[in-house]
């Protein structure tokens, strides 16, 4: 199918089934389609992909695009295809033969797009190759993966330079949905984009719920909130050591979750199963290190949950990005604890980093302690660390149960002169648990060895629980009032900040600690689901059965074949005839062509 003489709109409706174009980009595509280069902000599920996928069919040649995770091309292709769209990739994955057919396909004008991993494009047997076609376009995916401060970072990306040496009449377009403005500033330094475009969307993500409660069992309240809100739903879990994943996967599957390991620890056969799954199955909840998800295109991802905080919010932002790309309801659920403080500035003094670089993440984790103990709104919060400013969005736990505060002056001091007078007196330094002990006055084995039930400050904290301790001793970490010592094992230590606390020269107040519980939001069936009419839930049903079963006759993931907002736009709009498929968003003339009578005939047996 040729489209290089239809408008970038034409395409849109008659290829992808698109109405319109979102938010600004209409002006991207329009800019990339006229020559220019652009660098393009946008949030996860904004549509990134349109704006690089209708300029290369609109323009003369073959669009290549750089993407750094060759697990998932396969179905990015796959989805191209479906559309009509002549589609290829070309990675480690492919043997000589393979890779060869779809080099003389590129050679002979017969792709529209060609994915390329960013290590194969840098060989010189693929830069001659693309020296002896037509290139429509260089897309440059995941942008921020150049930038050496950031979450993603990879080395293949920095030879991307070349590009613009070697392809200078040749428009290039950047995209990522995640980067500050220092991140900013060194993807167009390094790509050399200083000439570019700029085109910034809103990273609010407003279908998404953000919510942060305190860690206490951990895998139960996990289990807790995949029961009571998201059973049957598909999800990604977060843990950041590999043990950690494997015992959280283990415990969900013992309790009735459909859950899959991934870490850099599985073979590599494993983990491509185990991905396998989670994009072509319904329900299936990933427990995964960071290794897993970038790129990840499965729009009906449900909730991301984090049980240990993310060590910036740049990768906060990137992996609960990857929840609810279909525009329906999403949850974003973090546990974080007093030990998550403590480890992670541990492991940032602990690093082989040169100054800068532990200055560096210590800022990071300093914002990210700052998101978790926010007593304002959470989105506000974490779009003003992107540059934006929005109102309260009365779609996260804070604005949905605004946290009491409570004057933590007093309770601050206490600790603070325990911490003070262990050191000055004892020359000792001990961690926030026997802290806690010291002030609760309570008799472990540990404070009688060391006599601590002598100290003055010994037992002046009984007014306060457990808990609330440990939310006053993770606040003045996140302040810097106290401060993991560099020189020992996760000990405390007073800061420069601590005086004005100490002499009462400074007022703190601190979030109260409360229980969590499902106060945000009651439990509930799968999003796609929601509000539906009982009628339209039913051909809902047999929608998705009937999506189910095509999609394994054809060896691909359900969304590829439509996604549930689209299903839930037939269900509602119970179309009769294919010209009334043609005004339902996600259903192109070759999807129309190829499955709607199948999808008349479905909606009719009802």
């Amino acid at each position: 199918m040729s489209f290089s003489s239809s408008s970038p709109l034409d395409v849109l409706q008659q290829v992808f089934g698109y109405d319109s174009f979102r938010g600004n980009q209409h002006e991207i595509i329009e800019h990339v389609v006229n020559g220019g280069d652009a660098l393009v902000l946008k949030p996860t599920g904004g549509g990134k992909s349109l704006c690089y996928q209708i300029p290369a069919l609109v323009r003369k040649g073959t669009g290549i695009v750089v993407s750094p995770l060759i697990a998932l091309m396969q179905d990015q292709v796959d989805a191209l295809l479906e559309l009509g769209v002549r589609a290829a990739f070309l990675n480690s994955t492919l043997d000589w033969r393979e890779a060869r057919q779809v080099e003389q396909a590129f050679r002979a004008g017969q792709l529209d797009v060609l994915y390329v991993a960013p290590e194969r494009l840098l060989t010189e047997r693929c830069l001659a190759l693309l020296e002896e076609g037509d290139i429509a376009l260089f897309a440059i995916d995941e942008a921020h993966c150049v930038s050496q401060w950031g979450h993603d970072f990879r080395p293949e990306y920095l030879g991307l330079s070349l590009l613009a040496e070697r392809w200078p009449q040749v428009p290039r377009i950047a995209l990522t949905a995640t980067a500050t403005t220092a991140t900013r500033h060194e993807i167009i330094q390094r790509l050399g984009l200083e000439q570019a475009g700029l085109f910034i969307s809103s990273f609010d993500r407003p279908n998404i719920c953000y919510r942060m409660v305190e860690k206490r069992e951990v895998k139960r309240q996990l289990l807790d909130f995949i029961q009571s809100e998201h059973r049957e739903d598909c999800g990604v879990v977060y843990a950041l050591s590999r043990s950690r994943v494997e015992d959280t996967a283990e415990f969900l599957a013992r309790n009735g979750i459909a859950a899959l390991p991934y870490h850099a620890g599985l073979s590599a056969t494993q983990r491509a199963q185990n991905q396998a799954r989670f994009l072509r199955e319904e329900g299936v909840v990933m427990v995964a290190t960071i290794a897993f998800g970038m790129g990840i295109d499965k729009p009906d991802v449900r909730f991301v949950a984090h049980i240990d905080m993310p060590k910036s919010v740049e990768g906060y932002y990137q992996e609960t990005g990857r929840a609810g790309r279909d525009g329906l309801p999403a949850t974003a659920w973090l546990a974080y604890g007093l030990q998550d403080v403590v480890q992670q500035r541990r492991m940032i003094d602990e690093s082989t980093g040169d100054e800068v670089f532990r200055r560096r993440s210590a800022a990071q984790l300093d914002a990210m302690l700052g998101l978790c103990e926010t007593v304002d709104c959470r989105r506000q919060r974490l779009l003003a660390y992107f540059d934006q400013a929005i109102g309260p969005c009365g779609n996260c736990d804070v604005c949905l149960s605004p946290p009491e505060s409570w004057d933590g002056t007093v309770a601050a001091q206490k600790l603070l002169s325990a911490v003070y007078r262990l050191w000055r007196e004892r020359g000792q330094r001990f961690g926030a648990i026997h802290l806690i002990d010291i002030l609760r006055g309570k008799s472990t084995d540990r404070i009688r060895q060391n006599q601590h039930d002598a100290l003055s400050v010994f037992g002046v904290g009984k007014d306060l629980s457990e808990q609330a301790w440990r939310g006053v001793l993770r606040q003045l970490l996140a302040r810097n009032i106290l401060a993991v010592d560099q020189e020992g094992y996760g000990t405390l230590a007073l800061t420069d900040e601590s005086r004005a606390v100490l002499k009462g020269d400074a007022t703190l107040m601190l979030r109260k600690e409360t229980l969590d519980a499902r106060k945000t939001r009651p439990a509930r069936q799968r999003a796609a689901m929601d509000d539906l009419p009982a009628d339209a839930l039913a051909r809902f049903e047999a929608l998705r059965a009937w999506r189910a079963e095509t999609a394994r006759s054809h060896g691909v993931p359900a969304y590829v074949i439509f996604h549930d907002a689209t299903l839930r736009e037939v269900a509602l709009s119970c179309p009769q005839s294919l010209n009334d498929l043609a005004h339902i968003n996600g259903v192109g003339a070759r999807k129309r062509e190829a499955y709607g009578e199948q999808l008349l005939s479905s909606i009719r047996s009802v």
